[in-house]
């Protein structure tokens, strides 16, 4: 019977979603379906009280702000300040401004939650810059899909903060903890580059021109303004001066005075900001509210306790169920986007992964990690989707050519299973 429940409400969920119903309102219409023959609750009473109670969640708050903070950076001269700074210190090294789209991502993502505005701020500048030097698109490209991902995994992140508030885990130790793998993480797709430019030596352009020292720091200044904005935002968090909400509040106004500095804030970036803050948002939300309810729904036909016992049934250690999981997510990445796949699946993992005894702090990591490569698999990768307009290229192509920071992406889901310090050492560090 449990089965043909589940298929039942898989195939309501497939047809919705192939159909083009929003994913938030095919969500909460799998659930009501789910209540409505399946439970004896009334639908509607238990979808007015999950919905307000999801929506009125005070630790959701970050959500918006940091979103409306990545909104305003996309709309300065930040990533060109950026490429300033950072392309001098990267003559020598094998590679060389293939570089740029690694470290880019990886300090743009330190002041904004989203893969997608990390992957299209960066792009929008490195992509013609390379071009224009003679760097081959395909390489180009790949690693900026990749390194985008990086928006997810170093704090702040949105996953992060969509997964504390439905594993009731601390967002302030889930950004502690994404520290370090997104380091590790950002070295991986490097060392891809300074590999791939050692086996391809002619396909990377000589450096035209060659700085001093003094110029390097000179140029050094150009990073000063989003250094101090990561200081704001991150310091406040890790020194306990303010709470993943209120640094967020910190990011936005620490943003709008970065805009004023440079010139570009006006009444339309202002209005811009903030309208496509408020879109992103709406969608969010509603797909939080929509998988709430059929979490909830799910719980009351008793899908959930059902799934748990019957993978405990199947006696897999800790690690053969993490590698069960990262296909699943893989798999499930390739129709869902990130926050879907994360609110929609923890009612039902969680219970199975505390009775395994793995930490939430570090699965939260973990979830991530799977998350970042839905974000690269087609057809339904937001970094892909981003990439193709921007490039004019197809997913299939795009996918093709990011194949191997998807594998780095495997190596790192490894690493922090076999030294699980890589992301339980600083949260643990903070409780001290």
């Amino acid at each position: 019977m449990d089965a043909l429940i589940t298929t039942l409400l898989i195939v309501a969920l497939f047809a919705l979603l192939g159909s083009g119903v929003w994913i938030g309102l095919a969500l909460a219409g799998v659930a009501w379906i789910g209540m409505s023959l399946f439970s004896s609750r009334p639908a509607g009473d238990a979808m007015a009280v999950t919905i307000w109670g999801t929506a009125s969640s005070w630790t959701l708050t970050a959500l918006p702000l940091f979103v409306w903070m990545g909104e305003i950076l996309f709309r300065t001269r930040l990533s060109e300040d950026m490429f300033k700074g950072l392309a001098p210190w990267l003559e020598r090294v094998p590679g060389r401004l293939l570089h740029t789209n690694i470290i880019g991502c990886t300090i743009f993502a330190a002041v904004s939650g989203s893969s997608a505005a990390t992957c299209a701020t960066i792009g929008k500048m490195t992509l013609p810059e390379l071009k224009q030097r003679g760097y081959p698109e395909s390489i180009t490209i790949g690693t900026l899909a990749g390194a985008g991902t990086l928006g997810l995994l170093i704090p702040p992140s949105i996953i992060m903060i969509v997964y504390g508030v439905t594993a009731n885990v601390s967002i302030a130790e889930l950004f502690i903890a994404g520290i370090v793998p997104g380091i590790l993480l950002a070295l991986l797709f490097s060392g891809y580059i300074v590999a791939w430019a050692i086996r391809n030596p002619t396909s990377v352009p000589v450096a035209s021109i060659s700085t001093t020292l003094l110029q390097k720091l000179h140029a050094s200044r150009h990073l000063i303004p989003v250094v101090l904005l990561i200081a704001l935002v991150l310091g406040s968090i890790y020194t306990g001066i303010a709470t993943a909400t209120e640094a967020a509040a910190f990011g936005v106004v620490g943003s709008l005075v970065l805009s004023a500095t440079q010139g570009s804030l006006d009444w339309r970036t202002f209005r811009d900001s903030m309208l496509g803050a408020t879109r992103l948002y709406c969608m969010i939300a509603l797909i939080l509210s929509g998988a709430a309810f059929l979490t909830l729904a799910m719980g009351y036909i008793g899908l959930p306790r059902d799934l748990a016992e019957w993978i405990a049934t199947l006696g897999l250690s800790p690690f053969a169920l993490i590698v069960a999981l990262a296909i699943f997510y893989i798999i499930l990445g390739c129709f869902l986007d990130g926050i879907s796949m994360v609110v929609l699946t923890m009612g039902v993992i969680l219970p199975t992964v505390e009775k395994a005894g793995i930490d939430l702090v570090w699965f939260g990591i973990f979830i991530v990690l799977v998350v970042e490569m839905a974000q690269i698999t087609p057809p339904v990768g937001f970094n892909l989707f981003v990439l193709q307009g921007m490039t004019g290229r197809q997913i299939t192509w795009i996918a093709r050519h990011t194949l191997p920071m998807f594998v780095l992406m495997c190596v790192a889901v490894l690493a922090i299973w076999f030294f699980p310090a890589l992301v339980t050492l600083l949260p643990q560090h903070m409780k001290m």
